[in-house]
């Protein structure tokens, strides 16, 4: 299993809800065993510069692969990219 984990903060805190609605279109996509967008809670002493996580587990390398190639991903892209400051993404494996 490949867990995805992508962390992202909003140029503008009055877009959060437009950005989160971006960011869910991708549970829609059938790739994916689990994908979750949450705000981030803010209860850490050091740092809360994320605003949103974005969280997936996809079953091997080839669904991940077809996730980043459905057009609702690419919807995604096109709805959040302008609205977003930072993005940082990891792929683990477990």
């Amino acid at each position: 299993m490949i867990r995805h984990i992508v962390f992202f903060s909003v140029k503008d805190s009055a877009q959060l809800d437009e950005v989160e609605e971006g960011l869910k279109l991708l549970a829609q996509s059938p790739y994916p065993r689990l994908l979750e967008v949450k705000r981030n809670l803010r209860r850490d002493l050091f740092g809360n510069a994320v605003d949103l996580v974005v969280y997936g587990e996809f079953p091997d390398q080839a669904a991940l692969d077809a996730y980043k190639q459905d057009p609702l991903y690419q919807r995604s892209i096109d709805r959040v990219r302008p609205l977003r400051e930072l993005r940082i993404a990891a792929d683990i494996e477990g």
